[in-house]
């Protein structure tokens, strides 16, 4: 039986294995916040948001996400510690176990679509055990309208089942949570664990290898916004480094936050319909755009609530990953729809626990190339499972678990896109100044703000730079509202001699995480890393 608030479409689960279900279709997120608080599984807070608890995983599980090895995929996909090989039939029997565990249960069904460029879109239906996670799907991919549902065929499903504990001696996984892409049948599967985020990151990676394979398009991790003169800004970063925050900038429309496609007609569109940022340390002076859009239709994840419904953004008992999902339109300035031409400025934001790297510097072409291909940060607490503190880390395209595809494809279509519209291409580091994680402090928002508006107006064309002795960067001698010896890391530590020292210790991690990648670069890309 379906239930059918919003169209005359009706239709059945039991194609999908799913029997005797009480299924509702296309229901609204008011709907979906109501039945998700008289449930019992969320609350609604002071500002009119619901908050959840994503329950056991507030984070992803990088271990634990598999790929169908099969005639489609085994030739292409970059087997190894990210790309983990799952079964065919292994997948077809723990696929018949969580539709039948799914069957006779009241389900929620969402018609969707990814990538906001009519030329690339990705129908998908999205079967969910719980309300709030239709809701979820329903504020992060993009919304079809009454008319485009009446014709609607998904190409993709996602099946959600967080109850669902698979048995690792029998299932073939590694633990009871599990998140499968199969190319093949078009099924993202995911069980074991309520995190949202493996739903939008399941089909963020189909997308980064239909798109490079089959549609001649770059797949990218970054966010995007465009100017007045509609020249477009590509961020690229991995969790915590600003992405969503420096992208949201009330001077220029936001296109999107965290995936987008760079097409052959040199357009970039947003993949998804919505945004899903970290809340911690929220303040509505800092980060306005998102403060504001945490009202009815935002979902708020693992933040902790006073009794007046309250939340406390600076408690992170939970985790320090607390999340909100809101659909785009919350934010004021978007670009609608959600594509912007002519790519001018790419940004390569990282997170540099050793307070090593400048806060912005601009990059060569080869220098851009070795930074995409290493995507050196530090993994922020609480983003995975077991991270509990900054670890130092290369996650190559800014994006490697998501990434099915080596890593050079994407590097090799990106420095051809970058050299072919002329882009400028800067290294920005949102993480430490005056000394290490511990030592020294997190880099002033408005500073690195300051720094990409600067860059973005052409303002750094103007000034004069140095360059970093040991990696190599051209560094500004000044910037309009920054002050001076924030530009170069090494006058911001006491210790000069300790500065250098963590300076060569860095240089020496990009050096032995390159090793990987060095039969495949170019001699322009193996002179773009640091001197050791």
């Amino acid at each position: 039986m379906v239930e059918n608030n919003k169209t005359t479409k009706a239709f059945s689960l039991e194609n999908y294995g799913i029997k005797d279900t009480k299924a509702h279709y296309q229901l609204s997120s008011e709907e979906l916040h109501k039945i998700t608080v008289e449930k019992g599984q969320g609350v609604e807070v002071s500002s009119g948001a619901l908050a959840v608890n994503t329950g056991e995983f507030t984070g992803r599980s990088p271990k634990d996400r598999f790929i169908v090895k099969d005639e489609v995929t085994k030739d292409e996909i970059w087997w190894g510690d990210v790309n983990i090989p799952f079964d065919p039939e292994k997948f077809d029997q723990l696929y018949d176990k969580v539709t039948e565990y799914l069957s006779g249960k009241e389900l929620y069904v969402r018609d969707a679509y990814a990538c906001a460029d009519e030329e690339y879109q990705l129908n998908i239906r999205v079967i969910n055990e719980y309300p709030w996670s239709n809701m979820f799907a329903h504020n992060m991919f993009l919304r079809p309208t009454e008319e485009e549902l009446k014709d609607f065929t998904p190409e993709w499903t996602v099946v959600n089942a967080p109850g669902f504990m698979a048995d690792p001696e029998v299932d073939g996984t590694r633990q009871h949570n599990f998140a499968i892409l199969n190319f093949s049948k078009k099924i993202a599967l995911i069980g074991g664990t309520g995190y949202t985020g493996e739903i939008k990151k399941g089909i963020f990676s189909a997308l980064n290898f239909i798109l490079p394979v089959f549609k001649n398009t770059l797949s990218m991790h970054c966010s995007a916004n465009v100017g007045d003169d509609g020249d477009t800004a590509i961020f690229f970063g991995l969790s915590g480094t600003g992405k969503t925050t420096l992208s949201a900038d009330p001077e220029r429309k936001l296109i999107g936050d965290d995936e987008h496609g760079w097409t052959k007609d040199n357009k970039v569109f947003n993949f998804e319909g919505g945004c899903y940022a970290k809340v911690i340390n929220l303040s509505k002076e800092n980060e306005p755009d998102i403060f504001n859009a945490i009202k009815p239709g935002a979902i708020l994840e693992n933040v902790i609530i006073d009794d007046k419904g309250g939340v406390d953004f600076e408690d992170v008992s939970i985790t320090q990953n607390t999340r909100v999902s809101y659909p785009i339109y919350h934010i004021n300035n978007i670009q609608q729809p959600s594509v912007g031409e002519n790519p001018k400025n790419i940004f390569f934001l990282t997170a540099d626990a050793f307070g090593v790297l400048p806060p912005i510097s601009k990059l060569t072409p080869g220098q851009a190339a070795y930074h995409f291909i290493s995507g050196y940060t530090a993994k922020v607490a609480g983003t995975e499972a077991g991270i509990t503190e900054p670890v130092p880390s290369f996650s190559a395209c800014f994006g490697a678990p998501f990434m099915p595809l080596h890593p050079t494809r994407y590097a090799e279509m990106l420095s051809k896109k970058m050299q072919d519209a002329g882009v400028n291409v800067w290294l920005v580091n949102t993480g430490w100044t005056g000394g290490p994680y511990g030592v020294g402090s997190r880099m002033k928002l408005k500073y690195t703000r300051e720094m990409i508006s600067s860059a973005l107006e052409g303002k750094l064309d103007k000034v004069d730079y140095i360059t970093h002795p040991i990696f190599g960067l051209e560094m500004p001698k000044e910037c309009l509202n920054v002050p001076s010896e924030v530009l170069n890391p090494r006058e911001t530590w006491k210790d000069k001699e300790a500065y250098d020292v963590k300076a060569n210790e860095l240089a020496l991690f990009f050096k032995n995480n390159f090793k990987m990648f060095e039969d495949n670069a170019s001699e322009e890309i193996l002179k773009g890393g640091p001197i050791v």
